[in-house]
């Protein structure tokens, strides 16, 4: 049990609000020293998997810079002056469209980005557009926007893709299954998932209501207390 201390400290780390990457390294850490590792060899493992994993990592390093020059030569600005034309558009609707987006292309296996790469440069600007358009935000009402903008990413990705049978979460979920002696069909698995990724539309479709609902009480609300 107590080779489990590292989940411990992940969600220490986590409550603290420290770089999540020092809290999962340090939480890789206390585990091998639970379980009786050296040091140095927790160190090597540490260099060998980033160095097998190189593929993956590399491209999330390079693409903080390239990000970064887009944001400096008005990419923010840009995406919310578009949606803030849009007579219709409201942070709840533009969130919305993302999670479908993001739900029909995790579904094939399509990586349009994540966090870093699409939802601070463009989801956010582009929600927050749509609301400033309507109502005045507040430094709350942005934290709650950018909470939701994440939140999209998340469960678009994520309950999206277990639906069709050749992307890889299925084939782990049927090597996770076969592991444990537990006979599934993939097709099982993936008529489970679907009806489970429409939940969470309809879920995330009632939290971006309540949030444009929120946004617009809050605007009303400091708009009675300016005299």
């Amino acid at each position: 049990m107590i080779k489990l201390v590292g989940i411990l400290v992940i969600g220490l780390g986590f409550l603290l609000r420290w770089n999540p990457l020092l809290a999962v390294m340090l939480a890789g850490i206390a585990t091998g020293l639970a379980a009786g590792m050296p040091f140095q060899e927790i160190m090597r493992l540490f260099g060998r998997f980033f160095v097998d994993n190189r593929f993956i990592t590399l491209p999330i390093v390079l693409m903080i810079p390239l990000v970064a020059v887009l944001e400096k030569y008005g990419l923010r600005e840009c995406a919310a002056s578009i949606i803030g034309r849009l007579r219709n558009a409201t942070a709840g609707r533009v969130l919305l469209g993302y999670h479908l987006l993001r739900g029909a292309t995790s579904m094939v296996g399509l990586g349009i980005g994540n966090h870093a790469s699409m939802v601070r440069p463009i989801v956010v600007p582009m929600a927050e557009g749509a609301a400033a358009a309507r109502v005045p935000l507040t430094s709350a009402a942005r934290a709650d926007l950018r909470a939701h903008a994440a939140a999209a990413e998340n469960l678009g990705n994520f309950f999206a893709d277990d639906i069709i049978v050749a992307v890889g979460p299925v084939l782990l979920i049927k090597g996770f299954f076969d592991a444990a002696g537990v006979s599934v069909g993939m097709w099982s698995i993936a008529l489970w998932g679907a009806p489970t990724a429409l939940f969470v539309v309809l879920v995330g479709w009632w939290r971006y209501t309540l949030l444009d609902r929120r946004l617009a009480r809050g605007a009303r609300a400091v708009a009675e207390v300016q005299p």
